[in-house]
């Protein structure tokens, strides 16, 4: 399924059912963060935005008939370039009428060390910010060339950059 337009209200439909249906099976994760979603946007045609869960925290990538989006099985990783760096999603498809395929990377899982929902919203609005700011590149000598600017970044850079550590 392509999103022509912005896919925010099918994602939040679909991780409330999902957290609905773990709530109902006792698995209730994190008392004080519910299912929210964070600034979805078209980048290069295709949806990337945030979700919130009282389980995880996630960058999301849906189709939206651009560049980005590739029709992968279940499970393989898709490797997106951004200016913050590259970053690997995992696919995933459901059988589910708001949202049958998507990729996934996830920022924050579990969720024990955040106060709450607007810390939940604060950590998935700053991941999303980081992605989309250019990487900055560290030189320690005048002489020492910078490293390329479209340097890959990898989970653990992610993580430090998103708990402000560069």
């Amino acid at each position: 399924m392509v999103h022509h337009d912005n896919p925010a209200p099918r994602v939040l439909a679909y991780y409330r059912r999902f957290q609905q249906q773990l709530a109902a099976q006792g698995n209730s994760g994190h008392a004080g963060i519910s299912v929210d979603i964070a600034g979805f946007r078209r980048y290069q045609g295709d949806w990337v935005g945030a979700v919130v869960t009282p389980w995880f925290i996630h960058l999301l990538l849906l189709p939206g008939g651009g560049e980005l989006w590739q029709p992968l099985a279940a499970g393989e990783i898709l490797r997106v370039g951004f200016p913050g760096g590259d970053l690997e999603f995992v696919v995933e498809h459901a059988v589910d009428a708001d949202l049958p395929a998507h990729a996934f990377a996830t920022v924050i899982a579990p969720l024990d060390a955040l106060a709450g929902q607007d810390a939940a919203l604060a950590s998935a609005m700053q991941a999303l910010q980081l992605i989309f700011e250019p990487a900055q590149v560290a030189v320690t000598d005048s002489e020492t060339s910078p490293a390329p600017a479209a340097a890959v970044l990898d989970r653990r850079g992610f993580f430090r950059r998103l708990a402000g550590r560069r």
